[in-house]
C-alpha cells in the first residue's frame, strides 16, 4: 500500500496561514456531468424504531470506512476532514482500482462552485494533472472522484530530503510552468499550487493535484489568477534550491527565511545554486522589488515563465557515480594456510619442510634443457622462412600487377563509426497537428527516464491513409555531417514500428517528406531500432519520420488505450 502523501489529493493545509498572493474561485467555469448511479444513505436505528437524524447544514456527513458510494466506490481510509468536507482513499470495485474522493454535502455553501471546477478539470483531459473521473451530486451528498497515483512522490517529501539537483529543479519549473499554461489558455487556475499538490512518478515526471478544485473547496479566489500561480511556481522553485520557504513563516516543513531580511535570491542563501535558476525563481516571485538588482523584468503568468525557462541553455543530468570495488583479498587457501593448525600463544610453531621446487629435480633439469633445444631450433627454422619470404618479396615487388599503394591499402579499411552530436530537436507536423511538441527535446538528453509522446489513435498499426502520413521529429546536428547510421530507442513494443530518416534542409522543413532524401528506414516490434544507410549521407538536419506504431493498452498515463509510440532516445553516427 503506498504512503498517503504519494496518493491523496492534498486538501489540508500543512502548516499556518499560506503566504503566497493566491486565493480563487474564479479559476473554473461550468461543466456538466452525468451521476453514475445513487448512493447509499444510512439510516440510524434507536430503541427498535428507525429515525432519521437531522444534521446542520453544510457539515460533513458521518462516513466511515467500508462505506461504499454509487454501490461501487468503498471508502478505505480518511485523509482529511476540514471545513464541512472530507477526502478519503477509496477502492473503484468496478474497475478494482485505487481512486481518491472528496466528500461534502449537498447543502454546502459551496458545492455549486467545487462541482463545477470538477466538471471544468475532467474537461482539460491534460495527462500533466491528476485527472478527475467523476463528479456527482446525489441525495444529500456531493463527491468528488480523481485519480490515485501509488507509484508518486509529494514534492513535501522529496524537499525534506534536501534540495534538489540543478536538474531536477529545471525540469519541475519546466515542467509546471508548461502545465499550467496550458490549463490558463482553458480558464482555469490552480490557486493553491504547494509542495503537497505536486507529484513526481517514478519516471520523472511532475504531475499537479487539486487543478481549481483544491480552491473551490475552501472558497479561494484571486483577482489575478495567472500571477497567482506564477508566483506559487516560483516559490516552489525557491524551495527546491534552498530547501527554504521563500516567506518568514514556516510551512509545508520547510524553515521560512530570517525576519527582518526581506526576500534575498536563492543563490544567497545556499551555495552552489543554479544562478540562472536563481533569477528565474526571483522573477517569478516579484515581491517589494526583489529583481531590481538584476534588471530583469518580472514574470507574471505561466505562459511567460514557460518561455523564459525554455531561453535557458539546456541542464543536463548529473553523470552517474561509481563507487570503486573494495580491494581484493586473499583467502587462506591462496595464502598457503589451508589445513594447518594454528599457533596456539607462546608456543613454538614446527618447522615446515618444503619440497624442492618441480624443476629442481634430476629430472626436471633434464627436461628444462630439452625444452631449451627445441625452442632454439624452433627459433632459427623460423627466421629462415621469415628471411626467405622477405627475399622473395623483393624479388616480385616491381613485377606487373604487383603494385599496390599505402594510399590503396589504408582506403580498404573500414572506417570507424563517429558519433554526431544533436544541437537540437523540432517536432515536425506538415498537416499543423502537433503530438507533444514541447517535449521533442526529451529524445537526445540522455535521460532515459524522458521521452516524446504521440497522440494515441483507432486506427493502425500503419497511419497512413486512415490517420495521417506520419509524425516525426527532425535534428540539428550543428553542421553538414555524414550520417550513417541512427540508433532509436522506443517506449513501447508489439505489432510493429516503421521509421524512416531523411535529409532535410531545415529544422523547419517547407517541403513535403516525398521530396525529401532518404537515407535509411526500417521496422521493428521490440523496444530498439538500429537503421544503416547503404551509403552515409551528408546534411545538417536529419528527420525521424513515424509511420507505423504499435497498440498499447496497459499505458494510459499520458493517453488513452489505442496504437501509439513514444521515443526515449536518439543517437546518430557518421
Amino acid at each position: 500500500m503506498a504512503e498517503r502523501s504519494t496518493a491523496a489529493v492534498d486538501v489540508a493545509d500543512n502548516s499556518g496561514d499560506d503566504p503566497l498572493a493566491a486565493q480563487a474561485d474564479k479559476a473554473a467555469t461550468d461543466g456538466e456531468a452525468h451521476a453514475d448511479e445513487a448512493a447509499e444513505q444510512d439510516a440510524h436505528n434507536r430503541g427498535g424504531e428507525r429515525k432519521n437524524r437531522e444534521r446542520p447544514a453544510g457539515t460533513t456527513p458521518e462516513l466511515h470506512s467500508g462505506h461504499t458510494l454509487a454501490r461501487r466506490y468503498r471508502l478505505e481510509e480518511c485523509v482529511t476532514r476540514l471545513d464541512g468536507f472530507s477526502s478519503w482513499r477509496a477502492v473503484d470495485e468496478k474497475l478494482r482500482r485505487a481512486v481518491g474522493v472528496h466528500i461534502l454535502p449537498a447543502d454546502h455553501p459551496r458545492t455549486r462552485s467545487v462541482l463545477a471546477a470538477a466538471r471544468s478539470a475532467a474537461l482539460l483531459g491534460d495527462p500533466r494533472f491528476v485527472q478527475v473521473l467523476d463528479a456527482v451530486e446525489e441525495d444529500d451528498l456531493v463527491y468528488v472522484v480523481h485519480e490515485w497515483l501509488p507509484d508518486a512522490t509529494e514534492l513535501t517529501a522529496l524537499l525534506a530530503e534536501g534540495p534538489l539537483e540543478a536538474h531536477d529543479a529545471y525540469q519541475l519549473v519546466s515542467q509546471l510552468s508548461q502545465a499550467m499554461a496550458a490549463a490558463h489558455r482553458e480558464g482555469l487556475a490552480h490557486l493553491r499550487l504547494t509542495p503537497g499538490a505536486v507529484l513526481r512518478s517514478s519516471t520523472g515526471q511532475y504531475r499537479i493535484r487539486g487543478l481549481a478544485v483544491n480552491a473551490a473547496l475552501r472558497g479561494i479566489s484571486a483577482d489575478r489568477p495567472q500571477r497567482t500561480d506564477t508566483e506559487a511556481i516560483g516559490a516552489l522553485l525557491y524551495a527546491a534550491l534552498t530547501q527554504r520557504w521563500p516567506y518568514e513563516s514556516d510551512a509545508y516543513g520547510l524553515s521560512g527565511l530570517p525576519k527582518g531580511v526581506g526576500l534575498i535570491a536563492p543563490d544567497q542563501v545556499r551555495a552552489g545554486v543554479h544562478r540562472g535558476l536563481s533569477e528565474l525563481a526571483m522573477r517569478a516571485l516579484v515581491n517589494d522589488g526583489a529583481t531590481a538588482s538584476r534588471q530583469e523584468l518580472p514574470l507574471t503568468t505561466p505562459d511567460e515563465l514557460a518561455k523564459a525557462v525554455a531561453a535557458m541553455p539546456r541542464i543536463r543530468p548529473p553523470e552517474p557515480v561509481f563507487t570503486t570495488p573494495p580491494e581484493y583479498q586473499r583467502t587462506t587457501y591462496q595464502q598457503g594456510t589451508y589445513g594447518r593448525a594454528q599457533a596456539h600463544p607462546g608456543s613454538m610453531a614446527p618447522p615446515v619442510t618444503m619440497p624442492p621446487a618441480p624443476l629442481e629435480s634430476r629430472t626436471g633439469k633434464l627436461l628444462k634443457w630439452t625444452v631449451s633445444a627445441l625452442l632454439i631450433a624452433a627459433l632459427g627454422l623460423g627466421s629462415w622462412q621469415i628471411a626467405d619470404k622477405l627475399l622473395d618479396r623483393g624479388r616480385t615487388t616491381d613485377e606487373p600487377g604487383n603494385s599496390r599503394t599505402t594510399d590503396e591499402k589504408q582506403d580498404d579499411k573500414r572506417k570507424t563509426p563517429v558519433p554526431l552530436a544533436i544541437q537540437s530537436a523540432k517536432e515536425f507536423a506538415p498537416d499543423g497537428t502537433a503530438q507533444n511538441a514541447e517535449d521533442a527535446g526529451n529524445t537526445h538528453d540522455g535521460d532515459t527516464g524522458s521521452f516524446w509522446r504521440t497522440s494515441s489513435y483507432r486506427d493502425g498499426p500503419d497511419l497512413h491513409p486512415q490517420v495521417k502520413k506520419g509524425v516525426g521529429i527532425v535534428y540539428d546536428l550543428g553542421a553538414e555531417q555524414e550520417v550513417s547510421s541512427a540508433a532509436i530507442a522506443l517506449r513501447y513494443g508489439g505489432d510493429y514500428t516503421k521509421v524512416a530518416l531523411y535529409a532535410t534542409d531545415s529544422l523547419s522543413p517547407s517541403g513535403s517528406v516525398d521530396s525529401m532524401k532518404k537515407i535509411a528506414n526500417g521496422q521493428t516490434s521490440a523496444t530498439s531500432l538500429k537503421l544503416t544507410a547503404t551509403a552515409p549521407v551528408k546534411s545538417r538536419y536529419v528527420l525521424l519520420w513515424m509511420t507505423a506504431m504499435p497498440y498499447v493498452s496497459h499505458d494510459t498515463t499520458f493517453s488513452n488505450a489505442g496504437y501509439k509510440q513514444a521515443i526515449t532516445d536518439v543517437k546518430f553516427t557518421g
